[in-house]
């Protein structure tokens, strides 16, 4: 089956079969979510980005496996909300944006960096800070070495706009500014972004529109 990114809660997860990783999409929770699983085909070590909610629905994702981390994208409860259940399971280690790490009720192992590696298996992902959302935010890219690369964005990037900054404008400036550099400037078009709710999309399908987000101010 071709991946759509398309899921939906209380729905089948959909997988993107990489060369070297697999990457399972859920939607869980009543704000839709979405989850990811990330295994390093090479070792089967697992990371799961976001334990938002459901977590017996993650745990069922997860396998007999296990997981070797988890990757809170942000602050924010709703996604969160399963973390302390999925750790005490799994005892996996936790990884959050470092000016994120009191607004989440459950231990941060490692703090994480701008531009700090976060490896699952062989597989290594690079943390992007983007500020805005919230002052700790992180986005996730996987470089891909044999194809596009690959963004898991969290709330800070979606189709149709950046994040919500609650009409602030300081906080807007702030996300469009990190998003542009560290996402737009750096990645190609054919960078495939996940983002935290909703459909996937690609940087070339929103690079176009980057001036009417800047016009309107969210």
């Amino acid at each position: 089956m071709t991946y759509s990114g398309e899921v939906t809660v209380g729905g089948p997860a959909d997988v993107h079969e990489l060369k070297d990783l697999m990457i399972t999409k859920i939607a869980v929770g009543p704000m839709n979510n979405n989850a990811y699983l990330l295994r390093c085909r090479a070792t089967d070590e697992q990371l799961l980005i976001d334990a938002a909610n459901e977590a017996e629905t993650l745990l069922g994702m997860i396998g007999g496996d296990g997981i070797a981390s988890v990757v809170t994208t942000h602050r924010h409860g709703d996604h969160w909300q399963a973390l302390a259940e999925v750790v005490a399971a799994t005892g996996a280690r936790t990884y959050a944006g470092r000016e994120d790490v009191e607004g989440i009720p459950v231990r941060t192992d490692v703090p994480v960096d701008d531009g700090d590696t976060i490896r699952v298996g062989r597989v290594e992902l690079t943390a992007r800070h983007l500020v805005g959302h919230t002052p700790g935010s992180i986005a996730l890219v996987y470089d891909d070495p044999h194809g596009h690369p690959h963004v898991f964005t969290g709330d800070c990037l979606f189709p149709g706009g950046v994040g919500n900054t609650h009409k602030d404008p300081k906080a807007f400036a702030s996300l469009i500014h990190d998003v542009e550099t560290k996402i737009f400037d750096a990645l190609p078009d054919e960078t495939w972004v996940y983002p935290g709710h909703g459909n996937d999309t690609s940087l070339g399908a929103e690079r176009p529109h980057l001036p009417e987000w800047h016009a309107r101010g969210w």
